[in-house]
């Protein structure tokens, strides 16, 4: 009895060390992912960003415009090279669509399809689309802290509820203090690590600093990855609601970051 009292003790103690109490630590780990997601789409914002899909033997970089409004609205426009220009995919409200400016065709991504290859990178559409899903259908438990920069980073596991409409069985994010995401570990049913995003730079850009360059790798495909450098970046901007429309995907009339 005396021993378990003992460890009983030197578990508070080692909570109150980390600055959480055992009754909030899953209270302010969500608080501290849904920080995260807050700081980079902001209220609204426009970025322009290069991504470059690395094979072994071939290498293919688009550019593409980005367009995020809260928590449910995003727009992504490919604007280079010749070949691509004008493929697009809407997010609004957990759906997606695409459009090939080819077919001039409007396709709704359905259920069934949203952890295929985005774009034929590493990033899948479910990656692109979830937003705020971290959040929505996840428990998040605050594991450890570690340093960066001289900044503390937040270790934190994201477990999916029981019925949650996701395929990953938990994933793991590092947070750093000032709320940029450094790590994302994405864990298959059994816990078994199949791929991971890490910040590769950190700049100063639109005000603030965030996350410039990340990289996406699968653990059993070494030699493959997917790089996104944001070149251009602006928060707090005016992006009308029209342009996450079906209407505006087909016909743009927002074309540059305001």
């Amino acid at each position: 009895m005396q021993r378990l009292l003992i460890l009983t003790h030197a578990f508070l103690l080692l909570f109150v060390w980390l600055g959480i109490s055992p009754a909030f630590a899953d209270q302010r780990a969500t608080a501290i992912v849904k920080a995260a997601i807050d700081y980079w789409r902001d209220e609204s914002s426009c970025s322009v960003s290069k991504m470059t899909i690395h094979r072994p033997y071939w290498q293919r970089t688009m550019v593409m415009r980005v367009w995020t409004k809260g928590m449910k609205n995003s727009l992504v426009r490919v604007i280079a090279p010749k070949k691509d220009k004008g493929n697009a995919n809407l997010i609004s409200n957990d759906k997606m669509w695409a459009f090939s400016p080819k077919t001039r065709r409007i396709i709704k991504i359905p259920s069934s399809m949203m952890n295929q290859s985005w774009m034929g990178s590493d990033f899948s559409n479910n990656d692109v689309a979830k937003a705020d899903h971290l959040l929505k259908y996840y428990t998040h438990t605050l594991k450890r802290i570690q340093r960066h920069q001289g900044r503390k980073v937040y270790v934190i596991e994201a477990v999916p509820f029981e019925y949650a409409p996701v395929v990953w069985g938990k994933e793991v994010v590092k947070i750093r203090a000032d709320y940029l995401l450094l790590e994302h570990a994405f864990y298959d049913q059994d816990h078994r690590l199949v791929k991971k995003m890490v910040t590769k730079k950190i700049k100063f850009m639109g005000g603030k600093r965030i996350v410039a360059k990340q990289r996406m790798q699968k653990v059993n495909r070494p030699n493959e990855w997917t790089e996104i450098v944001v070149k251009k970046a602006k928060f707090k901007i005016n992006v009308p609601r029209s342009t996450f429309t079906q209407s505006n995907l087909r016909n743009p009339r927002l074309r540059r970051c305001r």
